[in-house]
């Protein structure tokens, strides 16, 4: 994107104002520089813009060559005008140059000069003469320019150069300020600095970055992004993997055969068979896995009586735990109804559970939840959600904002997600 070149127009537009406007004496602008041109060189400069405006740059070029200037103002005027020139031919090495040249006069306005200083910065970064850019941007900086965009383009910088840890804090500043601002965060913007906390292995901004840019982009594809990117990288916890893919199914993002054969896989690492057994027909239904896949076939043909006797073996379970002092049992049998999608059995003993105590707090919670929530109660399942401390806060994160979109569908009076065994 060639942002210099606006920049580019409108430098030039307002000097030319100003060099049209000039007699041949010296006068004063009002808060500009001193304006001093010869009847002939005015006279070219005009015949340079007219020229410049009709897209003429091959006459343009010619009356400019035939500039010669003889004061400061003169000279400023010259090189604005190879800078208009070298925008239209977009030649990034003559803007530069161009401003160089500007530079070199007493006639920039001293309100423009921190403005063209960051430009200056950007054409040299453009080039790849980046300890330029920088010394660039320091003198902006010093003199009032340090805006949004500033810090941007040290993070691009610093990320050219193989830096990503110089360039998180800048990225993390144009966020800030855009937050402050009460602006909304573009998304490549989220895309960059998930980008650097990926690099940097920074698996609790990763998270972060991405509940956020899900809060704000929300489409299908955004949450598979984010969620396909976020469960390889942050070496979670199982249970808290299996959460998040949970949450892929739920909100349609299973998109490919390594996103339900994964799922899957760690279903049955985790114990939870009949779920195995669901995501694989799930999966085949949808297309993404094949009968004749040898690993899902497998996995399939030894999960279907793991299942039969895990859902046969569960009223049982669920009726001991009652009885249990602590609630390890109804915390294990709750799992088991969440993993068969028997929502407001698994909220009953998740309560119980909390209730006996010696259990994970914060899974059961996150579970209780979600739960809820997948039972239709989305305000209590947001309530739990708020409870989740430590690393389960990924999940509670994640599935609070799968409960606002439901929310926000429900407002609008659109079906929610259809539940699923997932």
């Amino acid at each position: 994107m060639r942002k210099n070149s606006k920049l580019g127009y409108m430098l030039a537009a307002a000097m030319g104002v100003a060099v049209l406007a000039a007699p041949a004496m010296a006068k004063k602008k009002p808060g500009g520089p001193a304006i001093q041109m010869s009847d002939d060189f005015r006279a070219n400069v005009q015949a340079a813009q007219a020229a410049l405006k009709t897209g003429d740059t091959a006459t343009a070029s010619a009356r400019i060559a035939a500039l010669n200037p003889a004061t400061d103002f003169e000279a400023y005027a010259a090189a604005g005008l190879r800078f208009e020139l070298a925008v239209k031919r977009q030649n990034i090495q003559a803007e530069r140059l161009a401003l160089t040249d500007m530079f070199k006069t007493n006639s920039v306005p001293k309100k423009d000069a921190p403005r063209l200083r960051y430009v200056a910065g950007y054409l040299s970064y453009t080039v790849g003469n980046y300890d330029d850019a920088v010394a660039q941007l320091d003198y902006a900086r010093t003199l009032g320019y340090d805006n949004i965009d500033a810090s941007l383009l040290r993070a691009d910088i610093y990320l050219r150069k193989n830096k990503p840890k110089e360039a998180w804090p800048f990225v993390q500043d144009a966020m800030a300020r855009k937050r402050a601002a009460g602006e909304k965060i573009p998304a490549p913007w989220f895309d960059r600095a998930i980008s650097l906390a990926y690099q940097a292995g920074s698996w609790a901004d990763m998270g972060a970055l991405y509940r956020e840019r899900l809060s704000l982009y929300r489409t299908t594809r955004d949450w598979r992004s984010a969620l396909s990117n976020y469960l390889p990288a942050a070496a979670l916890d199982p249970q808290i993997q299996l959460d998040l893919y949970r949450l892929q199914a739920a909100s349609g993002a299973m998109a490919s055969e390594r996103d339900y054969q994964s799922y899957a896989q760690l279903a049955d690492k985790t114990g939870y068979h009949a779920e195995t057994k669901t995501i694989i027909e799930a999966g085949r239904s949808a297309g993404k896995l094949m009968p004749a896949q040898a690993a899902t076939a497998q996995l399939l043909k030894a999960a279907t009586p793991k299942a039969t006797k895990e859902m046969a073996a569960l009223p049982a379970a669920a009726k001991k735990a009652a009885s249990e002092q602590n609630g390890t049992q109804a915390l294990a049998a709750a799992d088991t109804y969440f993993s068969l999608a028997q929502y407001p059995k698994a909220a009953e003993l998740y309560r119980l559970a909390l209730t006996k105590g010696g259990i994970n707090d914060d899974q059961a919670n996150a579970r209780l939840g979600i739960s809820l929530a997948r039972s239709g109660d989305l305000v209590g399942g947001k309530a739990a959600l708020a409870n989740v401390k430590g690393n389960w806060g990924d999940v509670a994160g994640f599935w609070s904002i799968w409960i606002e979109e439901q929310s926000q569908k429900t407002a609008q009076g659109a079906p929610s997600m259809p539940h699923t065994n997932s």
